[in-house]
């Protein structure tokens, strides 16, 4: 069953219609793999997230965007790669939130990055101007898990 969901892709339109497709595509992939539902859970809303602000900063909500999904597995870890042909985007240049101003300010959104490496062990930007972006989405897991139960 390893070998069959090794490099599972899956390529949609930046639409936002399309979210719950690529959610499904990655629950589906890790629940095959014996996944924790809340890790599981973590990794869709990580990716969610990564999605969104493609469709919304990348693409500018142009439709015909084409994002692309990768899902690779070892033994120890489960990486969701997405990538676009969008504009291009500095990660380090996105500050880390000061929370309680921003709960104070009562903002939404502006948190996507933050939540990412929250919900993720590794979050890894790889930017080829003019040509894509790649956002790596790694998590730690276990397929039998020790502690079901």
């Amino acid at each position: 069953m390893k070998n069959k969901l090794k490099n599972k892709k899956l390529v949609v339109k930046s639409r936002t219609e399309n979210l719950s497709a690529i959610r499904d595509f990655i629950a589906s992939a890790a629940h095959a793999l014996g996944i924790d539902e809340e890790t599981v859970e973590d990794i869709m809303l990580a990716a969610d997230e990564a999605c969104s602000n493609i469709i919304k900063h990348a693409y500018k909500l142009n439709p015909e965007g084409e994002i692309k999904i990768n899902i690779d597995y070892s033994e120890d870890k489960f990486t969701v790669i997405i990538q676009d042909n969008g504009t291009s985007f500095e990660p380090n240049l996105v500050p880390e939130p000061d929370l309680q101003k921003y709960y104070r300010q009562r903002k939404v959104g502006g948190l996507g990055m933050f939540l990412m490496k929250s919900l993720m062990d590794d979050v890894k930007y790889i930017t080829v101007p003019g040509k894509y972006n790649r956002v790596l989405l790694t998590k730690n897991v276990s397929v039998a898990q020790s502690n079901a139960g």
